[in-house]
């Protein structure tokens, strides 16, 4: 007997539809008065364009992500992600742009500070010969005025001429939020991309290393109409981080990048420690030493646990466990540095080459047991 092949019925055959033509990934957090107006934006400005938007939601308490559901429940175009346990703009851009099956793949904010009439000029150069579209605030036509502040302005085009000179980069903007990318170069970078920080943009050029057609598009930058600002003091450690990772290929982890610099500023806590104990406090160097290095390591937990390891936060009786379990791993780091320093200076005497490596090797200990015994990573 012949088998027939089963065949879609009616009803399900009417129903399937291919992948749009460009998927639009808006990261979010605490944007719920948002989520609406940048909808029916989109809507305006692409009509005769088979298009998605996907919001990427940190499980916003203000409930953004069921405004976008409640959205999505009567319009197929608008989708959620909602990510629990897991924080930061650059993952929710990656998660969102691997989300997606579009032939482009757009990433804009919510705050209805790009401006989306951009989008339809973005598609254009990418239906061309481009892979890379970017809308800059320093090109011809452009404008950074709608940054909360002149020092904010300052910080952004500081952070430009730094990654131009450092990694290379030829745009304008690297550090702009608002870009499209053909989806097949995108996933071609995407395993080498930090999940971390927030210049999502930089870490794709960066990685890239000028392989990608380029086209800028100027941007004239609104301001914030609803919600508040989530950039703060720890973009500029990401920066940090994320520029000597690519310098150095990506040979060094941009968490541990970011776990060293929290040591160095434990090292002036350190020091301002003992010399507030031994003047104030008139305690003997032996106590002061003791207090100062528990301060530090207190401060550079709290400050770990609030940038290096931000997506995976402690809160609660966690908080308190995570600080215990983090003195005795760095007490132990402690030894190992003197141990290490020590040994070395037998065979070399150098007093900085053995004091650099004990460091290093008490940074590495710290890291590595710390990783999988305070914040559980593998």
């Amino acid at each position: 007997m012949n088998e027939v092949a089963p065949t879609l019925a009616p009803q399900a055959a009417s129903a399937t539809r291919p992948a749009p033509e460009l998927s639009v990934v808006v990261p979010t957090f605490k944007e719920r008065a948002n989520v609406p107006l940048l909808v029916e934006k989109l809507a305006q400005t692409l009509p005769g364009v088979d298009w998605e938007v996907i919001f990427v939601d940190d499980n916003s308490p203000d409930g953004t992500a069921a405004a976008a559901r409640a959205i999505g429940a009567t319009d197929y175009r608008v989708r959620c992600i909602r990510r629990i346990g897991r924080r930061g703009l650059a993952g929710a851009c990656i998660e969102g742009m691997l989300a997606s099956q579009a032939r482009y793949v757009a990433v804009m904010d919510a705050d209805l500070q790009h401006d989306e009439r951009l989008l339809t000029g973005m598609l254009e150069k990418l239906r061309g010969d481009t892979d890379l579209a970017v809308a800059s605030r320093y090109v011809a036509g452009g404008s950074a005025a709608g940054l909360s502040s002149a020092g904010r302005e300052h910080a952004s085009r500081l952070s430009t001429v730094l990654a131009q000179r450092l990694l290379g980069v030829t745009l304008s903007d690297p550090m702009s939020g608002f870009f499209m990318i053909r989806r097949e170069r995108f996933e071609e970078l995407a395993p080498r991309l930090t999940t971390q920080g927030f210049k999502i943009l930089l870490d794709i050029a960066a990685t890239a290393r000028g392989t990608l057609r380029i086209a800028e598009l100027p941007l004239v930058f609104a301001e914030r109409q609803h919600g508040e600002s989530k950039l703060d003091t720890r973009v500029a450690l990401d920066f940090i981080a994320l520029i000597i990772a690519k310098l150095t290929n990506d040979a060094v982890s941009f968490r541990f990048l970011l776990f060293c610099l929290v040591g160095l500023t434990g090292i002036a806590i350190h020091m301002a420690t003992l010399q507030f104990a031994l003047g104030v406090m008139a305690l003997g160097f032996g106590a002061a030493q003791t207090v100062a290095t528990m301060a530090a390591i207190t401060w550079n937990f709290v400050l770990n646990n609030m940038f290096t390891y931000r997506d995976q936060r402690l809160a609660g009786v966690q908080f308190v466990t995570g600080l215990i379990r983090f003195q005795l791993i760095c007490a132990v780091g402690a030894i190992s540095n003197v141990g290490i320093a020590s040994v070395i200076y037998e065979r070399d005497p150098n007093w900085w080459v053995a004091g650099l490596g004990g460091a290093l090797m008490g940074a590495v200990w710290n890291y590595v047991v710390s990783a999988a015994f305070v914040w559980r990573q593998r």
